[in-house]
């Protein structure tokens, strides 16, 4: 049987975290997979809390400031929103629901590589009524208190509104919040507050706030909310390759997890402890106790480092079989 390289990099990864191979739509699993052709940089993903089974999502980079209203049932957009009052977005990495059904969109992207001296974090309410509309939307500056870097996960609390950004670093990197609440005049700055073990893409809370994940391209991981100081719980398994997006589901029981790409695959999977909206559970397992986990950053890379010789090892199997 001939297998691709994506499917022997999905089975090292699983053999060596204990991931579960991703399970496909046609298993009714509440997955789904996004069919607009506008959408080929899915980036970031949000449930709707006023439109049942809507997710927002939107591109890194468009021709305009887009976001895209998708019906998790069929796949279809049903609105898309122009955001006004923002000027042209630079690289538009995540998206979060807020407090009293307001959206938080961040322009927290840095294609060259944590050079730019400030990106932008934006608000809108989400719209009563899904149809194409511009709204007009709230611009944040922020700036990094210990200098430029890139990020592509941000996380509101759901319940303070509160702010957090994940710069992207492949050794780990760390949670940063705001000073004071965001200001749209002046610039808002961020500080460290406590180590995330994982390359992130990605980034979001529960919808009772007591727990977070946060995704990269090869695992994830769950943390406990702690009143502020994260406590690392588990990791979660996510679906192999160029993953961009998590968001819980709106009752908080699921996690979808999605891909960039055309026709890119939005996964769905059961949350970590049950993730429901009343915070009645929490992840069990082998995580650690600290923010910093068991790994740190060293052991992150080198967990990557195996996969990839793993996987060349499987594939080397697969072709000599296919040669015989």
């Amino acid at each position: 049987m001939r297998r691709s390289l994506a499917a022997v990099l999905s089975a090292a990864a699983c053999l060596l975290f204990g991931l579960t191979v991703p399970a496909s739509a046609d298993d009714g699993d509440g997955g789904f997979t996004i069919e607009d052709p506008r959408i080929t940089e899915s980036s970031g993903l949000a449930a709707s809390r006023q439109h049942p089974g809507i997710y927002w999502t939107h591109n890194d980079q468009d021709e305009g400031a887009f976001l895209y209203a998708v019906d998790s049932s069929t796949g279809e957009t049903v609105a898309t929103v122009t955001m006004t009052g923002v000027g042209a977005p630079r690289d538009v990495e995540a998206i979060s629901m807020g407090p009293d059904d307001q959206l938080y969109v961040g322009d927290i992207g840095d294609n060259l590589g944590g050079t730019w001296e400030h990106v932008w974090v934006y608000r809108l309410p989400e719209p009563k009524e899904l149809k194409d509309q511009s709204v007009r939307a709230t611009q944040y500056v922020v700036k990094y208190s210990d200098g430029p870097r890139d990020a592509e996960s941000m996380l509101v609390h759901p319940k303070t509104g509160d702010v957090y950004l994940i710069d992207k670093n492949e050794d780990g990197g760390h949670l940063y919040a705001a000073r004071a609440p965001l200001s749209p005049s002046g610039t808002n700055m961020f500080e460290p507050v406590a180590p995330i073990d994982l390359w992130a893409t990605d980034a979001a809370f529960s919808p009772d706030g007591e727990q977070f994940v946060v995704r990269g391209y090869m695992g994830g991981i769950a943390y406990d909310w702690n009143g502020g100081k994260p406590k690392r719980l588990d990791r979660i398994s996510v679906p192999l390759g160029q993953g961009e997006s998590v968001s819980y589901s709106a009752d908080g029981s699921k996690l979808l997890l999605g891909m960039e790409g055309a026709d890119s695959p939005v996964e769905a999977q059961d949350a970590p402890g049950g993730g429901s909206s009343e915070g009645s559970g929490k992840p069990s397992g082998s995580g650690g106790d600290g923010a910093s986990g068991d790994g740190g950053g060293s052991g992150l890379k080198a967990e990557y480092l195996i996969v990839a010789a793993v996987a060349a090892g499987l594939f080397g199997v697969v072709r000599l079989r296919r040669r015989s």
